[in-house]
């Protein structure tokens, strides 16, 4: 374990990537009660919502009523998810609540077509004046590539075509890449060469964290591969909301709380309270009145002295 880092990065997506994908609109003032607690675990990037448009996402039309109303420490990172120059000019209108962008397309044409309805040239060069006109403003921005390790559709995803996306993403100012597991396709062998790949592709510079979905239960598993290789940044939903909305059954973000569990026991710091996450989980399953997935939320988290 001593090649392992000896603390990673967690930016907690359920209030975005998690709400949008549960069928479920979740009420306004519940929503700002799991960000605010969500913001006092010890988590120190939150992404809150999203500046898509209501009527595709409607479980986020509240987002700017959220970022208005909610209470967190200075001291965490607020998200937000911007798919385009409209999104930013809507967003950019409550500058002083968020300090980092979220822009993503897919590495396939097929998913990126389904998913946004434009070719992958198409995204890219929207996102590049999007992340420009970001930095100009002061924000730290981060390019999400989905189906960076397998797409549904086409199958696998050339790395090469990955590493030419991130260098775009990069050159138009983006401080960090994240490669997405969006619909649970990869493996630990496959991961575990990946970011080494990807550091020699993209330079030193460039944080690179990893998205991990537990579609197939592979999720931690290809965390461990991911450290072995390199990464200590990862972005993770408590109770294992969320999924893809294309294809159908692409469900499960990886857990916050499982993540956090498996890195304590290894001996690697998160920073996060893990009984503070386990809570919000379980309060975010009375809110949705039904059971969540996360192996940590029904266990409970290892007492070594029981």
């Amino acid at each position: 374990m001593s090649d392992l880092p000896q603390s990673v990065r967690i930016r907690e997506v359920g209030p975005r990537d998690g709400f949008q994908n549960e069928p479920e609109v979740i009420a306004t003032d519940d929503k700002i009660a799991l960000v605010d607690g969500l913001a006092r675990t010890g988590v120190k990037r939150l992404e809150v919502t999203s500046f898509v448009r209501a009527d595709v996402i409607p479980q986020l039309a509240d987002g700017p009523e959220v970022l208005d109303r909610m209470d967190v420490p200075d001291d965490v990172a607020v998200t937000v998810l911007i798919p385009n120059e409209k999104g930013l000019d809507n967003a950019l209108r409550q500058r002083e609540r968020f300090s980092e962008v979220n822009c993503f397309l897919s590495a396939s044409e097929t998913h990126n077509r389904k998913n946004v309805n434009r070719s992958i040239e198409e995204s890219l060069s929207g996102l590049e004046r999007v992340i420009g006109r970001a930095r100009d403003e002061g924000l730290r921005a981060e390019g999400v590539i989905s189906v960076a390790f397998g797409c549904p559709y086409e199958g696998a995803v050339p790395r090469e075509r990955v590493w030419d996306i991130a260098r775009r993403l990069r050159d138009a100012g983006a401080e960090e890449i994240a490669f997405g597991d969006t619909t649970g396709m990869a493996n630990p062998l496959q991961v575990r060469s990946y970011f080494g790949e990807a550091r020699e592709a993209l330079g030193p510079d460039v944080e690179l964290t990893a998205h991990f979905h537990n579609t197939r239960g592979q999720g931690l598993a290809n965390v461990l591969a991911a450290l072995e290789g390199g990464c200590s940044s990862f972005e993770s939903s408590f109770g294992e909301l969320g999924g893809c909305p294309v294809p159908k059954g692409a469900t499960g973000n990886i857990a916050t709380e499982d993540l956090v569990s498996m890195l304590h026991e290894m001996g690697i710091e998160t920073g996060i309270d893990l009984d503070a996450v386990v809570a919000m989980a379980r309060r975010a399953q009375e809110v949705l009145g039904r059971p969540l997935g996360s192996h940590t939320l029904v266990a409970g988290p290892v007492d070594w002295h029981a």
